[in-house]
């Protein structure tokens, strides 16, 4: 059985596990190697059962923590080319670690991984859909200004979505954030909104997939509350925990998972 589960998700760190206690991938290690190797003891899971870490970008809520994983562990680490050279030049990675280019689908832990572009204010950034052996289908889709067609050919047909809402509008506008922070933010190479996560939520929806996780909400600028009811709102005439199933990311993982 697929399982994901959702070490880090917020503005302010990042990191997935996506795979069983005995082989997966992480996506992402956004914090310090310390509080993820704390996370996943927390899930059942150990540092060995990682057979690959995946980069969507170099932003540091999702770098924190890579330089002292590669020190520790010779897991190979994955990312776009520009993301791979953004790494080493800010010394991001251990001299020791293991790169390799993401160019077309990556077989590992008996899974198929291939990166899919996403619109957001670094040298590169992606999401990555992940094919499993039995057939399943997941993503990990965050950190993006608007939804490309390219990103939703990505997800279309994924059993399950981990997707990001980052920000009320409304929350945003009036909150503390200075001017061009707000801008960057709202810009289309920012991040998604809750409405605009729920839009996407209707088209996945339509199209068959039954899951959905909301991530990398912000801690300033929403509320787990907000972001679950834009998105129930969008799927009115759809049945919740018989026609699909919606929960939101915790900031920090308690030991759930997410099976598909």
């Amino acid at each position: 059985m697929a399982r994901m589960y959702s070490l880090f998700s917020s503005s302010r760190g990042n990191a997935t596990f996506i795979g069983s206690p005995g082989g997966g991938v992480l996506i992402d290690a956004g914090v310090s190697y310390k509080r993820l190797v704390g996370a996943m003891h927390r899930c059942g899971l150990s540092m060995d059962a990682v057979q690959g870490v995946f980069i969507t970008h170099d932003h540091s809520d999702h770098v924190r923590g890579l330089k002292t994983l590669t020190d520790h562990h010779r897991i190979p680490v994955y990312a776009q080319s520009q993301t791979l050279r953004h790494l080493i030049d800010t010394d991001s990675v251990a001299a020791s670690a293991v790169l390799a280019e993401m160019n077309g689908t990556v077989n590992l832990a008996d899974m198929a991984l291939s990166a899919f572009d996403t619109p957001h204010d670094t040298v590169q950034s992606c999401g990555y859909r992940i094919a499993m052996p039995d057939g399943r289908i997941c993503a990990v889709c965050t950190d993006l200004g608007y939804v490309t067609k390219t990103v939703d050919d990505a997800l279309t047909g994924c059993d399950l979505v981990l997707l990001e809402a980052n920000y009320d509008e409304k929350m945003l506008r009036s909150g503390p954030y200075p001017p061009y922070v707000k801008a960057r933010i709202l810009s289309e190479s920012g991040h998604l909104s809750n409405e605009m996560c729920a839009r996407q939520a209707k088209n996945l929806i339509d199209r068959g997939t039954t899951r959905l996780l909301l991530g990398h909400l912000s801690q300033e600028n929403n509320r787990p509350e907000l972001a679950e009811a834009a998105v129930v709102r969008a799927l009115e005439g759809y049945v919740r925990g018989q026609d699909y199933l919606l929960s939101v990311a915790n900031v920090e993982t308690t030991g759930e998972m997410i099976a598909f």
